[in-house]
């Protein structure tokens, strides 16, 4: 595979600009027929895209992260699933970068400007808690490692080259083994039947004991004990996400509305465009979509800012600005993709037209981890200066 090396910020927004045109072309029947977008997730990683976070120093554009938000707001606004698939990925670029040491940097840069992709596995059902890690990463003799355990939601586990495995070592510190794809011992299943969301092929991994190097882990458990930004950069391509569909789902209401619905007879307008309530609710819908993509470059700012001088205080308020931008733009998401069969009528609801995607989308994203515990952070930032908690989830 031939892979474009992208050379800065705004070509970065150009390319994500003309694959988002490119991929929502068919984003409906991919979703009507669970159709994965193979295809697809090898044109993100020729065009370049997913190497965008590698630094300068080894070859890369090094973008803003809001320049990364606003890439998946992009691609979301055409394909939700497609957008959501490469979230994991740059997570784990995080962790490369922060956590690595030279030759694992090395390595793994060369391999992300290669086109390679990484995967996750990392979320485990049944357990008490989202935190509470199972799998276990067990030393050997000759300095390899045992990965044994069982993830479920391993979005880009997939179409990933690299799996990288959340897991617990010995003394049960939280570590990262990056497993090859077509390791001995490692299945993906492609079980993933969400209402929503329903081509991210986020299905279920196995371990039996997978041997990894050593040079194939990294030590997470450290990101938590200093200022950081892996929570806040994570949440903020979750925000960007919803951001997208929110924009989406609006966009496309408008196109149905100009072109398909029936004015309300009592309006005594030819058209329904002109209808001015339905012109009042396109107005609401339109600020609320505008204010989710203001709080959304402004949290990238943050984030950037915090990155260019990282103290527990840049980095409580980056989380913050994460946060208040992924709870606002939950909402939004749910709120325009419900809405939008509101504003376009009855004819919206037929089910060979497929709109329900952008709900059932935003229904299934919004889920990833709840709002309210944002507003509580958010709250207590506020009204006591308590700095949220670095668990990776702000």
């Amino acid at each position: 595979m031939s892979t474009h090396v992208i050379a800065d910020d705004a070509e970065a927004l150009a390319v994500a600009a003309a694959l988002a045109e490119e991929f929502r072309e068919g984003a409906s029947v991919r979703d009507a027929e669970r159709r994965l977008p193979r295809a697809e997730v090898d044109r993100l990683s020729a065009s370049g895209l997913l190497a965008v976070t590698v630094p300068a120093a080894h070859g890369g554009a090094d973008v803003s992260r809001e320049t990364l938000a606003e890439v998946f707001r992009l691609l979301a606004t055409a394909d939700a699933s497609l957008a959501q698939i490469p979230q994991s990925h740059f997570v784990y670029a995080e962790v490369i970068e922060r956590r690595g040491t030279d030759d694992q940097r090395t390595f793994f840069h060369a391999e992300l400007l290669a086109g390679r992709r990484l995967g996750n596995a990392q979320s485990e059902a049944g357990t008490r808690h989202v935190q509470d890690i199972r799998t276990r990463l067990e030393p050997q003799p000759d300095g390899s490692y045992l990965l044994n355990g069982v993830k479920h939601y391993a979005t880009g586990a997939l179409f990933a080259h690299w799996i990288p495995v959340l897991a617990r070592a010995g003394d049960d510190a939280l570590h990262v083994a990056f497993v090859r794809r077509g390791a001995p011992g490692l299945t993906v299943t492609d079980d993933w039947d969400g209402m929503g969301q329903r081509t991210t092929a986020s299905g279920t991994v196995r371990l039996t004991d997978v041997r990894v190097s050593a040079d194939r882990v990294f030590p997470h458990h450290l990101t938590f004990q200093e200022p950081q930004l892996h929570g806040a950069v994570a949440q903020l391509l979750h925000a960007a996400i919803d951001t997208g569909i929110a924009g989406g789902a609006l966009a496309e209401a408008a196109a149905f509305v100009r072109t398909r619905s029936r004015p309300w007879f009592e309006s005594g307008f030819e058209t329904a465009a002109e209808d001015p309530l339905l012109v009042q609710r396109f107005g609401e819908l339109a600020v609320r979509v505008r204010a989710s993509e203001a709080l959304l470059r402004e949290a990238g700012r943050t984030v950037d800012r915090a990155r260019a001088g990282l103290t527990d205080d840049s980095a409580a308020e980056a989380s913050i600005a994460v946060a208040a931008a992924k709870a606002h733009a939950a909402d939004t998401a749910v709120e325009v993709a419900n809405a939008l069969f509101e504003v376009a009528g009855t004819r919206s609801a037929l089910g060979a037209l497929n709109l329900n995607r952008h709900w059932r989308d935003a229904r299934t994203h919004t889920l990833h981890d709840p709002v309210r515990w944002k507003i509580q952070h958010i709250g207590r930032y506020v009204l006591s200066g308590i700095r949220p908690p670095r668990h990776g989830l702000l």
